[in-house]
């Protein structure tokens, strides 16, 4: 069974021009065309369509997604991979809303908040593994011992200046700031600075910071994780751009 163009749109929260698109570009086409014009999507396109709509959710372009799906045509495997990633990112949230509603709840009520509970799915941990490739587990275990000797202020702080950091960069991106602009160039400084405070890396250990800031700039654009951080892969791009500009002049 096939629905039309407009159906599909209704279901997925689209539109039929976006869908237009995805056929124009060769991302999705249609099952069929109609003797009217109509377009028509049978089970495989709908299973097409839905990947595209989750990788579109993890940052990338349609020209990135057209790539994933072409490189991962066992669409069983690929489904139950990212659902795997769902799943932790449900996990995570779940956390951090019990997190915020434990520190609304005590100030409500007067008492001063459990900072064992405060900050529950804010977790440093997630990236231990590409630590430990790139830079070894001593590096991650420096930084996590760095981490864990803070104090529930000291972190809040840093938690802070992470997120106001990511912040400025995706403003200055959807503003279109240009990368090698003193604007941008202002925030890489911030952004080479914060890097140079964890211990445990290059950039905290006197290292080589040039190429550690040139190739973390590299991974914020390949790596989805990274780059909803800074507002997907445009905006991933600039950072990366800016942090090069930086590193030839400065580093």
């Amino acid at each position: 069974m096939d629905r039309s163009i407009q159906d599909i749109a209704r279901l997925a929260g689209t539109t039929s021009r976006t869908l237009r698109h995805y056929d124009d570009i060769g991302l999705l086409h249609p099952s069929r065309i109609g003797h009217n014009g109509y377009r028509y999507y049978d089970e495989s396109s709908l299973v097409r369509l839905q990947r595209i709509l989750l990788l579109r959710e993890l940052g990338l372009g349609l020209v990135q997604i057209g790539d994933v799906i072409d490189r991962e045509t066992d669409e069983t495997d690929a489904l139950t991979t990212h659902l795997a990633l769902l799943r932790q990112e449900q996990d995570r949230l779940a956390r951090q809303i019990a997190s915020v509603e434990h520190t609304i709840e005590a100030l409500r009520g007067g008492e001063r908040p459990m900072a064992e509970n405060m900050f529950d799915g804010f977790d440093h941990t997630q990236y231990k593994d590409e630590v430990e490739e790139r830079w070894g587990k001593d590096a991650y275990a420096r930084s996590d011992a760095w981490w864990r000797s803070m104090s529930a202020d000291d972190r809040a702080q840093w938690q802070e200046r992470v997120s106001r950091l990511s912040s400025d960069w995706t403003d200055a991106a959807a503003r279109g700031v240009s990368p090698d602009s003193d604007e941008a160039q202002a925030l890489a400084k911030r952004h080479v600075e914060w890097l140079s405070d964890i211990p445990g890396t290059p950039a905290g250990d006197g290292g080589n910071l040039k190429a550690y800031v040139t190739g973390l700039g590299d991974m914020y654009v390949a790596d989805p994780r990274f780059g909803k951080n800074y507002g997907g892969v445009e905006g991933a791009a600039f950072v990366r751009d800016a942090l090069r500009a930086y590193a030839d002049a400065n580093l």
